[in-house]
Formats: structure tokens, C-alpha cells, sequence
């Protein structure tokens, strides 16, 4: 059967409607599973093929069952048609099911509601500039699908009209960027899952952990010092630390946190800002030691900065730091107790290195010494490829396969230190970082996930010791990518010798970190300082939303006279007459605002009665050129015009 009787919506509609869908789905294709993407890929092609041949739309029924299928494997894959990934798998599939089965305008509006909230919800998975200009295009596209519906024009005219909507709306936009009340945390509920996709260290570490995560080159934070910036040696910039073993597997103990540090700060600060990226968990990277000032951080006895609620956005905050200072100097029992716990059983080789360094040397500085002595001679390799580790991982590590990354240096010296009666634990978090030639940041990546050992000495307090340096040295001052060996793969844009590649993307990352500093950082406090900067008093809500109403009325206002009066410039008829107003209003005869065309041209011919006939005659033919069935044409305007410009008035 022929689809011309079926399909109602215009040609120009559904090939609008087919642009809009592709580019609306394209981003998310990046986060949808690959079946997923494959079938509304598809059904685009079969869309676009069906408007090609003229084919009808599926009838209603093909199309329920297809839409019960879609739920049916939705909830198959995750197990649930709630929740962000759910949700969001779910929009995707009904909106190129929309497409295929859109027969009238009011089928194409909710096609572009659906487009909508589809762009809105890339927002769940990135928020960068790109993300942005994405969402825009793909609204601009939508907004001409609508156009389209209400025009005939030519699609460049089309495209013009939606992207002047647009621009139109730009000033109420920045309007509520500016003034609508920013409040502390998201605007809404969001789903469970919103931020499954977050990376960063977790809670707990054993072999193989951190070293998955430092093969991606994402960005953990950016550093932006106040101070001169501390040498290499110094930038350990200290996450969760891990103190409970099983033997296998390193985590956080519960600990009750207090609003300042346990420890007084010693020796100059290092003050900066931090920039650190979502991670999903409590804590705030910090350069060892975070003093207090954190607004609103905990610190817990372990010297870690803590957040009251998970990093779920991207939190910007300052910090000061005393690298010098010795912690822990007074520790209770109880905890040193913990610090010394080793399963029964576990690592005996480990235990038995441990005893031979006890035996050979008197106090805990030498044998802390001597163990570093004894893993440097050993001819350990660091390796982002470690083979898997046994029961004992320590002893696997250190006595056979003698490769690893920094979770197996730092885990086995422990483990080592606890067997020769010394307290000692896991930190771990990140070491490093490079300047970003273009802002002067430093960028510490997921790939500079680092983990060291931190032990107790009796008069010294607790005391960083990093086993991963004693045998891979260059990777505290060259990073990652100087301490592997050869053909070790790495993230391409962390190990690339390219100057103008490293270049390029320190151009965008620049970009990206102006967009996060200036749009998505524009936060209560900064709102609140700009309120105040312009004479507001930020506290007074009511305050904020007059100014809000009065900025959108004002706005409101002129684009309404904005657009009245380009209406009334961009018709030709209608500047011929006012041309010809003009020129009556310059000899006195101005039209009253109560005055049609016929009036006007009656008390104008009294007033100037030599040219009465040709005034009446001008009248006339704008009122048939303007009130006539079929519209003027251009040669009937350039006639009227004519007339008007030839038009010669004496002053009576």
C-alpha cells in the first residue's frame, strides 16, 4: 500500500526529524551498550530507507510490540527500567521508535520533547564545553524540526529562523545563569546510578587495583599554587588511608572524624586551590599534611581531608598544607595494635626476611633502612603488566615473580615492616603531576594513582616511606611513563613525545578548565560575591528573584520592541508607506495613531490640495496592495514606490 495517503508530515519535516535523532543519539552511543546503539542505528536506516521508497509506517500494533520488546531487553541488561542508565537506554530506543512511527505534527512535538530530554541527560554522564556545544547544536536542530512545522521556507531559511530563536533566548538565559538561586548540591533527586560511571581511587587496594586505574589519563584534579610549587619529592597528595590486611586485600577502617587535624601544623605552608573531579567518595586530595581550612572538611586520625558527603560534582576548594610536619608523634595503643596485625599464617617467607633484618639490626630506623636496602638489591621491576599474585601475595611478589606496581611495593613493605614489629600502613592517593603550560595548573591524572607505606617510629611519629621509589626512582621525578620499562604500554597522551600533540592538549585542557572554572564552578559562594559586587544582598532570596523578574521583564520589553520593529522594517510594502508618512509628516501632516490609510489620505489631500488627486490615488493603491486576496507582488511595490518618490508637495 502507498504511504502518500499515510504519512502526512512534509518531506522536509522527516528529513529534519531524521538530522535531529541522528545527532541527539550520537553522543550517548558512547555510553549505551553496543547492541543498544546498533539497533537505533538501524532503525534510522530503516526510517531513512522508508521515507526513500514512500513506505508506510509500521501499523500500531508492530509498533507496541516493538516498544514491549525494547522494554523487555532494556530490563534484560540492567535489571531494572529505573535509574539513570536505564532511563536514559530506555529514552533512546522510544525516541527512534517515535521516529518511525510519526505521522502527524503532533506525533514530530513530542519527537522534539523526547530529542530534548535526551540532550538534557548527556549531562548525567559529562558536563565539559563539548558536551555543551553538542547539546546546543542538537537543540538547534530540534527548534528547526519545530520551525518547519509552522513554515514552508527553504531549509536555510528555516535553519536561520531557529537559530534567531535561539540567539533570542540567550539574554534570559545568562539572566537566570546569573540570578537564579544556586543552592548547595543538586537541584533534584537523582537516580541511584547517576554516578556509577565516576572513577578514582577506591577504599580498599590489592594487587592489580591501582594499576588499572593509572591506564587511563583522565584527570583527577588541577592544583593551582599560591605559593612557590613544592619540588617533586614533595607532591604526594594523600587519599584514603588503608590500615586493615586480610592477607590479601588492604582497606579504610571506620574512624570518627573531627572538624580540625590531629596533629599541629609545623613549617611553612604550601597554600593552593584545588579542582578535584567527582570521584563518588568522602575524601579530598590533599598535599601531605592538610591543615585545617578546608571549609567544611573532617579530618580523621589517619591525617585524611574529608568531605560530609560524597564527591558527587566537581568541587572546588582551597587548602593549606605543612609538608614538614611530623604526625602522629603520641599514638595510642590501639591503633599501633591494629597497624601490626598480620593474618596467622600468611606471607611466611615474608616473616622469615623480617626476622633476619630484626636479628641483624638493633633499632626500628635500621631496619626500616635495610629493608629498603634489601627490595633495591633485589632487582624488583616496576610494571603496569604485574603477573597475578598467589595466597601470599608479598611473598609471590617479592621472592618470585619480582614484578609489580606501587600497590605491591607499598602492600609488601608493610606487610614486611608488620612482620619486623614495626607499625605500618597503606596511603594511597596520587604523586606528581605536570604544569599546564597555558594557566600554569598542575594536572594530576588517574594515571599518577599512586600508594606508599607509612610507618611508626617511637620519637618520630609516623614517617612516609615510598619502596616503589627505591626501585623505580624516575617515577617521582619524571612520572609514569619515565618509570616503565620499554614497550610498556601507557595512556597515549601520557607516554607521547609529541611537543605539538602534548601542546594541543594542553589547549584544551585549558578550554576545559575555563569552562569548569567559570560556568560549571559558578557555585552559591560565587554567586553570592557577585550579588554583593552589584549591591545585592545575597542572603535575601526575595531580593534575588525581583531583580531576576525585573532583568527578564526589562529583556522581555525590548525583544519585544526589537521584533516589532524589525516586522515592520522588513516589509517592503509597508516602508513604502511609511516613506511615504514620512513625507507628509514632514510638511505637517503627520498620521494620527487612530488614522487608517483612507482617513489619512482624506485630511492630507485637504491640507495640501494641489495634490490631492495623486495623495488619494497612493492611499488607495496601498490599501489594495495591502488588503487584497493574493499578496503584492514585487513589480506592484516598485510601481507604488515609484509614484511615492515622484510625489511633489507644495507647502500651502
Amino acid at each position: 500500500m502507498s504511504a502518500s495517503t499515510d504519512l502526512d508530515l512534509p518531506r522536509q519535516v522527516r528529513l529534519w526529524m531524521l538530522a535531529t535523532a541522528a545527532l541527539t543519539l550520537l553522543p550517548h552511543l558512547l555510553y549505551l551498550p553496543l547492541w543498544l546503539g546498533a539497533v537505533t542505528t538501524l532503525v534510522l536506516l530503516w526510517y531513512a530507507e522508508r521515507m526513500r521508497r514512500d513506505i508506510s509506517a509500521p501499523r500500531r500494533l508492530v509498533m507496541f510490540l516493538l516498544a514491549g520488546s525494547a522494554a523487555g531487553l532494556i530490563l534484560s541488561q540492567y535489571g531494572t527500567l529505573l535509574g539513570k542508565s536505564a532511563g536514559i537506554a530506555l529514552l533512546a530506543l522510544l525516541l527512534s521508535l517515535k521516529l518511525l512511527e510519526s505521522r502527524r505534527a503532533r506525533d514530530a512535538q513530542v519527537f522534539v520533547l523526547l530529542c530534548f530530554f535526551l540532550q538534557t541527560g548527556l549531562f548525567l554522564d559529562t558536563q565539559s564545553a563539548l558536551t555543551a556545544g553538542g547539546a546546543a547544536l542538537g537543540a538547534l536542530l530540534a527548534t528547526t524540526t519545530l520551525a518547519s512545522l509552522q513554515t514552508r521556507d527553504s531549509p536555510p531559511r528555516q535553519l536561520r529562523l531557529a537559530a534567531t530563536l535561539l540567539i533570542q533566548s540567550l539574554p534570559f538565559m545568562v539572566v537566570l545563569f546569573v540570578l537564579f538561586p544556586r543552592i548547595p548540591g543538586p537541584l533534584w533527586g537523582l537516580p541511584g546510578d547517576a554516578f556509577s560511571a565516576t572513577t578514582g581511587l577506591s577504599d580498599a587496594m590489592e594487587p592489580g587495583s591501582i594499576s588499572q586505574l593509572s591506564q587511563s589519563a583522565e584527570i583527577a584534579f588541577r592544583v593551582s599554587f599560591d605559593t612557590p610549587l613544592p619540588p617533586p619529592a614533595q607532591r604526594y597528595w594523600r587519599g584514603p588511608v588503608l590500615s586493615a590486611f586480610d592477607g590479601r586485600r588492604w582497606t579504610r577502617p571506620d574512624q570518627i572524624a573531627r572538624r580540625t587535624p590531629p596533629y599541629a601544623p609545623q613549617g611553612e605552608a604550601v597554600r593552593y586551590e584545588m579542582t578535584l573531579e567527582a570521584h563518588n567518595r568522602h575524601w579530598l586530595l590533599a598535599l601531605d599534611y592538610p591543615a585545617a581550612g578546608i571549609p567544611g572538611a573532617l579530618h580523621s586520625a589517619s591525617f585524611e581531608a574529608l568531605s560530609r558527603h560524597p564527591v558527587h560534582q566537581r568541587t572546588r576548594y582551597r587548602a593549606a598544607s605543612h609538608p614538614l610536619t611530623r604526625v602522629g608523634v603520641t599514638q595510642d595503643d590501639a591503633t599501633l595494635l591494629g597497624a601490626l596485625h598480620l593474618p596467622a599464617g600468611n606471607n611466611p617467607r615474608t616473616r622469615a626476611l623480617a626476622d633476619t633484618l630484626r636479628d641483624q639490626h638493633r633499632s626500628p630506623e635500621a631496619i626500616v633502612e635495610a629493608a629498603i636496602g634489601w627490595m633495591r638489591s633485589a632487582d624488583l621491576i616496576y610494571t603496569l603488566r604485574p603477573p597475578l599474585l598467589g595466597e601470599h601475595s608479598a611473598d609471590t611478589f617479592l621472592f618470585d615473580t619480582r614484578k609489580g606496581f606501587c600497590e605491591h611495593f607499598a602492600g609488601s613493605f608493610a606487610v614486611l615492616m608488620r612482620a619486623a614489629g614495626i607499625p605500618a600502613r597503606v596511603v594511597t592517593g596520587y604523586q606528581g603531576g605536570e604544569i599546564n603550560a597555558y594557566d600554569g595548573t598542575l594536572v594530576v591524572r588517574q594515571s599518577d594513582a599512586h600508594a606508599w607505606t607509612e610507618v611508626w617510629l617511637a620519637g618520630h611519629g609516623w614517617l612516609r616511606v615510598d619502596p616503589t621509589a627505591a626501585s623505580a626512582p624516575r617515577r617521582i621525578d619524571g612520572g609514569l611513563a619515565a618509570a616503565l620499562p620499554d614497550g610498556e604500554p601507557v595512556p597515549f597522551m601520557v607516554g607521547t613525545d609529541l611537543a605539538w600533540l602534548r601542546g594541543l592538549r594542553d589547549r584544551w585542557e585549558f578550554l576545559g578548565n575555563a569552562w569548569n572554572q567559570w560556568v560549571l564552578g559558578y557555585d552559591q559562594q560565587r554567586q553570592q560575591s557577585l550579588l554583593r559586587r552589584i549591591g545585592l544582598d545575597a542572603v535575601d532570596w526575595r531580593a534575588q528573584g525581583a531583580a531576576m523578574l525585573v532583568a527578564t521583564g526589562v529583556l522581555f520589553a525590548a525583544l519585544l520592541a526589537w521584533a516589532h520593529a524589525r516586522a515592520r522594517t522588513r516589509d517592503p510594502l509597508l516602508r513604502q508607506w511609511q516613506r511615504f508618512e514620512h513625507k507628509l509628516a514632514r510638511l505637517g501632516t503627520a498620521r494620527l495613531p487612530s488614522e487608517g490609510p483612507a482617513d489619512y489620505a482624506d485630511r492630507a489631500a485637504q491640507a495640501h490640495p494641489a495634490a490631492r488627486c495623486e495623495i488619494i490615488a497612493i492611499a488607495q493603491r496601498y490599501a489594495a496592495l495591502r488588503y487584497g486576496k493574493s499578496p503584492p507582488d514585487a513589480t506592484a511595490i516598485k510601481a507604488l514606490a515609484l509614484r511615492i518618490h515622484r510625489l511633489r508637495i507644495q507647502c500651502s
